[in-house]
């Protein structure tokens, strides 16, 4: 093989591996001062892909429902690319910072503050896009049907109960740190955009739950079910009280924390230790 070809082809197995072990020490040693800015970015960066997600799912009704959701997790791709490519702290990636543990790179302390930093981060990051969105009344377009889509998207998150919402939140970082951990096999930038579009697109599809994103579009549902006036209810003809998911208590304790803990787990243990055990761990 020649040297052109080494340099282009994509990465095997292994050398993924050492790259996402590298990624992660340099996650877990940077100043938090540049973790917090890199952390809010990457929310607002989800945030915008939940932006996509629900102006491009409304008025989806008359399309098949395979269809209409395949569309909505085809756009919300577009978070986890400009995430990965532009450097972003993303909590549910950042539970890969198991590898470096597991490798004795990192201690406990140095993950656990990452975490807490970058989930921090995140929430700042996607609240600013909510309080964009909700101030600029982006939601009443298309005769109310992008509000209409936010309060149904998010009455249908918080409808699950605890255990079914941590399960969810296992299998939805499963599918996302797939996503991040097939973009090391690349080497250009389009092969990482197109190694990322079919895993974010399964979860979102299958109705799997991400915590960053929940972080805008939880919020910006109850935002709009607090604010809109009554000609925004008879436009999409329901009520405030057709949507009783959607409470702050629902948000936190319903939501967020059952899926934060199953985020932890499929991606720290189900990509993170599994290939640890498989490809660096020494016998």
């Amino acid at each position: 093989m020649t040297t052109n070809a080494l340099e282009t082809g994509a990465r095997s197995p292994y050398a993924m591996a050492e790259l996402g072990e590298q990624i992660a020490v340099g996650k877990a040693n940077k100043a938090v001062s540049k973790t917090l800015m890199l952390a809010i970015m990457a929310g607002m960066m989800i945030a915008m892909a939940g932006v996509f997600y629900t102006t491009a799912s409304a008025g989806s009704g008359a399309m098949p429902y395979g269809m209409a959701k395949l569309v909505g997790g085809i756009t919300f791709s577009m978070g986890l690319m400009a995430v990965v490519l532009c450097g972003g702290d993303l909590f549910t990636s950042s539970t890969l910072l198991a590898i470096p543990v597991a490798t004795r790179k990192i201690s406990m302390h140095q993950m656990f503050k990452n975490w807490g930093v970058v989930y921090f981060g995140n929430l700042v990051g996607s609240l600013l896009i909510v309080a964009m969105i909700v101030y600029t009344d982006q939601w009443q377009g298309g005769h109310g049907s992008i509000g209409s889509s936010a309060l149904y998207i998010a009455n249908a998150k918080l409808g699950h109960s605890f255990g079914q919402a941590l399960v969810l939140g296992i299998l939805c970082n499963l599918m996302v740190c797939l996503a991040v951990w097939m973009s090391y096999s690349a080497r250009a930038a389009s092969g990482k955009m197109l190694a990322m579009v079919l895993p974010v697109a399964m979860f979102i599809a299958a109705g799997f739950e991400h915590s960053i994103a929940n972080m805008y579009l939880l919020p910006v549902g109850l935002a709009i079910k607090a604010v809109a006036a009554p000609e925004f209810w008879t436009e999409i003809g329901k009520t405030a009280a057709s949507f009783p998911n959607i409470t702050l208590s629902n948000i936190l304790w319903m939501n967020l924390l059952p899926v934060t803990i199953g985020n932890i787990i499929g991606g720290s243990v189900l990509i993170g230790l599994f290939n640890w055990g498989v490809f660096l761990k020494k016998d």
